[in-house]
């Protein structure tokens, strides 16, 4: 060990930047959490909401195929048949509305588990599905209990007025019709107001450990000013899922009809007609529900991230994340839950960011330099005779014609003739005797007359 401070590597960045989200981040990253924990995500919740789908059908459609198969014993015209009729289709409905109690209990289990990975998820952890199924498992009744209070709520709110306008239409019928419209018109943005308002109840009981009533004070309080941003995130996922499995049906509901038409022109079903017309309405129910499963792990997951971000704006939750995050990576064990920590705290107001201003100019004028007191007066200019202008422009003076060679120049006087120098005087042979020092004399030729007049006398 060292006393030098270590280096430790930076985090790992979650699914979702630890700060306050923006609409477009909290749209984006609900489709792309698919990418975190695909195996948990999207193979666990197709499958849940697969066998969910299955025990409705195979359910509803085996109670009516048993009920309603009693009316081939019983001719039309008896007083049976339509006590027989309604028995079955009380049922059958019955049934269904069990079953579809059970679905959607599944759809809960989904839905909690989906929450607990996006939440594991913000703080960069990948847990594997019996790890989520541990932590959820606690608190899994109670959002199964929620779910079905709403749901019964909904139900009996539905049951009472629709009876107000049973009766009403028995006395006026077009009242009945008119105010039927009414409320349908008013439903749609109240049942728009409520879900965004009861968005975030499952998350707080999953995450905060809440009870019910702790838990819809919670969500109320949470979408306090996020409000719009939450519905829009609800309304386009929910559209665009609508328009994508309109899309991937309606190939199939073409397929089906083309080739029945092809199979039986007349008119008449054969037996290839019907076994191509059900292979493609099951293929198309097929699409469908994997359609249907993704959108509601997609529903499921922008629900976490808008609980995340509600309280992040709230009560600074992303600075617990950042600790909780920090200590973790630094080597920490048995750290607290930081989804648990300063819950209902009032977090200080954040500064508004302001773009940075151009420097403005300064509000006073600056002083202007007052003139020195024993300054000397300027300069006058001199007194300058006015210069005058070029000469006037005309055709240049034509240059003087090229002389040819040896002859001089005009103008100028020729050279003097050349005189060749005089001839030197004889010398005199008697007195000049041969000097063998002087120059022009050669020694070699005195010795060869020497030579040749003879000998010299000692």
């Amino acid at each position: 060990m060292t006393s030098y401070p270590q280096w430790t590597p930076a985090s790992r960045p979650g699914i979702i930047p630890l700060h306050p989200l923006t609409f477009g981040t909290i749209l984006g990253r609900s489709f792309a959490a698919l990418r975190h924990n695909p195996k948990v995500l999207l193979g666990f919740g197709l499958v849940v909401q697969t066998v969910a789908y299955l025990l409705v059908l195979l359910g509803v459609g085996g109670v009516a195929v048993l009920t309603f198969s009693r009316l081939d014993n019983v001719p039309a015209s008896s007083d049976d048949f339509e006590a027989i009729f309604i028995g079955s289709t009380a049922i059958t409905a019955i049934v269904g509305f069990v079953l579809g109690l059970a679905a959607a209990a599944l759809g809960v289990i989904v839905q909690a588990v989906v929450v607990s990975e996006v939440a594991h998820g913000a703080l960069a952890e990948k847990l594997s599905l019996g790890m989520l199924w541990r932590r959820v498992k606690p608190v899994i009744w109670r959002v199964i209990g929620y779910s079905f209070l709403l749901t019964l709520a909904v139900s009996v709110l539905i049951a009472v007025v629709v009876g107000v306008l049973v009766l009403i239409g028995f006395a006026a019928l077009p009242i009945a019709i008119a105010l039927g419209v009414l409320v349908v018109l008013g439903a749609i943005p109240l049942a728009l107001w409520l879900s965004v308002k009861l968005l975030l109840v499952p998350s707080a009981i999953i995450l905060e450990n809440a009870g019910i009533g702790a838990a819809l004070a919670r969500s109320w309080r949470l979408t306090r000013g996020r409000f719009w941003p939450a519905l829009g995130v609800i309304v386009l996922i929910s559209f665009t899922f609508g328009a994508i499995a309109q899309v991937v049906s309606l190939p199939f509901s073409f397929l089906g009809t083309g080739l029945s038409t092809l199979f039986a022109p007349t008119g008449d079903p054969g037996v290839s007609t019907i076994v191509t017309i059900v292979v493609t309405s099951i293929a198309a129910q097929i699409l469908t529900l994997i359609v249907q499963a993704v959108a509601v792990v997609v529903q499921s997951t922008s629900a976490a991230i808008i609980y995340i971000d509600c309280r992040m704006r709230h009560e600074a939750l992303d600075l617990d994340l950042l600790a909780y995050v920090d200590k973790r990576d630094a080597g920490e064990q048995d750290l607290p839950d930081p989804y648990r920590i300063g819950i209902g705290r009032e977090a200080p107001p954040r500064p508004a960011w302001i773009a940075p201003q151009p420097y403005a100019p300064p509000a006073y004028a600056p002083p202007a330099y007052a003139p020195v007191a024993d300054a000397r007066p300027p300069y006058a200019a001199p007194a300058t005779p006015a210069q005058a202008g070029p000469p006037p422009q005309g055709a240049p003076a034509a240059h003087p014609s090229q002389q040819p060679y040896g002859q001089p120049a005009p103008g100028v006087a020729p050279p003097p003739p050349y005189v060749p120098p005089a001839a030197p005087a004889p010398a005199d042979a008697a007195g000049d005797a041969p000097n063998p020092g002087a120059p022009g004399q050669d020694p070699a030729a005195d010795d060869d007359d020497g030579a040749a007049s003879g000998p010299r006398p000692s």
